[in-house]
């Protein structure tokens, strides 16, 4: 039997807003803007630029309870984490984009690390994996 995960959906207060940081920001591919007229939303994928692996799904938040969780998804803890081939590429990258991170970069048993917000303040790792790390060739 294969499986995998195919989106992770992150709840967002606009999808153009939210798309526009995640294709100009983070460097993301849309894969899909598709208007659902029986729901009468949208269906908006995005995914770093060469992944094949898990999609990002912004979901527009459409309750008020919903509405609640926009940028504290995980309560606080980091809640996705981004895999690079190039830590400090994309880490000065981001900066010059505006990214804000909350946590310096590190060096870790595993790799190096640093941690950013998005634009509505969920944290994100950004990662990369040292070369024998069980995770590296799970990345790419």
């Amino acid at each position: 039997m294969k499986q995998s995960i195919v989106h992770i959906a992150l709840v967002v207060n606009d999808y153009d807003e939210a798309i526009d940081f995640y294709t100009k920001k983070l460097n993301f591919d849309l894969i899909e803007d598709t208007y659902q007229a029986e729901q009468d939303k949208r269906w908006v994928v995005v995914s770093p630029q060469g992944s094949n692996g898990t999609t990002i799904l912004l979901a527009k938040a459409s309750k008020p309870i919903q509405k609640d969780f926009i940028g504290n998804q995980a309560g606080g803890r980091v809640f996705l984490f981004l895999g690079t081939d190039d830590f400090y590429r994309d880490y000065n990258e981001m900066l010059s984009k505006g990214i804000e991170f909350v946590r310096d970069p590190k060096v870790a048993d595993y790799g190096t690390v640093a941690v950013f917000k998005d634009l509505y303040g969920n944290l994100w790792d950004l990662v990369q994996f040292n070369d024998d790390h069980a995770m590296n060739s799970r990345v790419f």
